[in-house]
């Protein structure tokens, strides 16, 4: 049965205000799951009416009130983690077992969230003036414009509004054309159920042809405080230039193109599954899956040799099926652009070790590819699919040097039994992540997450999640009367 949903603004939902709407398609079996509304410039509009109209209430009502709705928030996520998960997979082609940490991890937002509710807003400052109270406060911004993507829908859905929220914002939420439901609606629901108040929380679905459009009002609308977004680093740069445009501070959490250097001293075995983990999770379709290994040569046969193995026997397909460990890309476009990224290295020089071979449909087999060349798109570009690409080099410098050679700089990883050497390594990498004796793809709710360069900039998690979404604010108070020279 097709799914029919519409806007919601104010706590409603409803139609859009010309009436259309856009199908919601399974990736994997091309079949119709949802129609959802699409929103037109003035539904956009009159969600940032309900917005604003919310804020002061919301603003000033009590942290409890504020950590009890998003803690119940977190309860319905677990509770319905497995139809939400069935969810996700219909409309994104994530597996199964993808889904329900994305509900889980999602809820652990929420928990950090909530307790951030009680965190401490402002500081006691030194004044020169004598009988004066000088006060640095964290106070609510007002209206946040929140984007979200449709790869890893609950949680960066979640992350985009959760933080927002417990400060005592209001938003307009913008889900993926691609995921209406996993990035934007379901969520909402969930926030309504747990409590939230009408129109604390509105979200705009759009067909994909308005998308410039409806980010453009949203952004410039001169009741939006502050802008929120996650997604590629093509979208970030247009997103960012409209904040920038209309002066409202941004977060932008954007692509990557992160590696996982495997030192010498490595335990093989741990970093053969390591790699497989970040490389073909949710078919590499995560801003942390490590596109690159850099290898050390000491150890680079046996590990390719054992990488080659361990990728061979990874089940692919169907997302449905539970033997699945790497499902299918979010259209077929996109495994035909993995395929060609292949295909466009193998024949500038490149070895295919395991995988290869055209898109079946929205599936691309998990691959992996050595002798890249520093020209090749594989190399430059965010691969976005089941595909890493395997360097060997013969020291750490070269290592870090390889590593930094691109403008990405979100996470990376450093596979070695001496964690002392391990984390020398990664004083030296620029990134906004970096994990030694871990893999790329780790994440912590309460972790600032963010990235450098063509990475974004801003933070998601702990008080820089907090510091992004509060605006600071200098207050004194005067105990007596001061003296003026007229």
């Amino acid at each position: 049965m097709t799914i029919t949903r519409g806007l919601l603004i104010g706590g409603e939902e409803t139609a859009a205000s010309g009436g259309r709407t856009i199908d919601d398609i399974d990736p994997y079996t091309g079949d119709v799951i949802a129609t959802v509304a699409a929103s037109s410039p003035d539904d956009v509009r009159k969600a940032v009416d309900e917005a604003e109209r919310a804020f002061p209430a919301w603003s000033i009502s009590t942290p409890s009130d504020r950590r009890r709705i998003l803690l119940k928030a977190a309860d319905l996520m677990e509770s319905k983690a497995e139809s939400l998960a069935a969810t996700l997979t219909g409309e994104t082609g994530g597996t199964f077992g993808w889904g329900m940490f994305n509900a889980g991890f999602a809820a652990s937002i929420l928990r950090e969230a909530a307790a951030a509710t009680t965190a401490p807003l402002g500081q006691v400052l030194a004044t020169d003036t004598p009988g004066a109270l000088s006060l640095s406060l964290r106070q609510p911004s007002g209206v946040v414009a929140a984007f979200a993507p449709w790869n890893a829908p609950f949680i960066l859905g979640i992350r985009s509004i959760a933080i927002a929220i417990a400060m005592g914002n209001t938003v307009v939420l913008k889900p993926s054309e691609q995921a209406p439901l996993t990035s934007g609606l379901l969520l909402a629901d969930i926030l309504r159920e747990a409590g939230l108040p009408e129109g604390v929380c509105n979200v705009v679905t759009n067909a994909p042809a308005d998308a410039g459009e409806i980010a453009e009002v949203l952004i410039s609308d001169p009741r939006v405080a502050k802008v929120s977004f996650t997604g590629s680093t093509k979208i970030g740069r247009i997103i960012g230039v409209l904040a920038a445009q209309n002066l409202k501070p941004a977060v932008l959490e954007l692509g990557g193109k992160n590696s996982l250097i495997v030192l010498g001293d490595a335990d093989l075995d741990y970093a053969v599954n390591a790699v497989a983990f970040a490389a073909y999770m949710n078919s590499g379709q995560i801003c942390m899956c490590a596109d690159r290994i850099i290898v050390q040569k000491s150890v680079a046969g046996e590990f390719l040799d054992r990488l080659a193995n361990k990728t061979k026997s990874l089940a692919y397909g169907d997302p449905k099926s539970p033997e699945t460990v790497v499902g299918p890309l979010i259209n077929q476009q996109a495994a035909e652009r993995v395929a060609r990224l292949v295909d466009e290295a193998v024949s500038s020089g490149s070895k295919i070790v395991a995988g290869g071979g055209k898109a079946q449909g929205a599936v691309y087999a998990p691959t992996v590819l050595s002798g890249v060349s520093r020209g090749q798109r594989i190399v430059t570009e965010e691969i976005f699919g089941p595909v890493c690409t395997v360097d060997i080099v013969e020291t750490e410098g070269e290592a870090v040097a390889l590593a930094n050679s691109t403008s990405y700089g979100l996470t990376a990883g450093i596979l070695t039994e001496n964690v002392g050497r391990g984390f020398e390594v990664a004083k030296q990498l620029r990134t906004g992540i970096v994990h030694v004796n871990d893999q790329s793809v780790d994440d912590e709710a309460q972790a600032p997450f963010g990235g450098v360069g063509d990475s974004g900039y801003g933070r998601f998690g702990g008080q820089a999640g907090i510091d992004a979404f509060t605006t600071t604010r200098w207050v004194t108070m005067q105990m007596g009367h001061k003296h003026f020279p007229f």
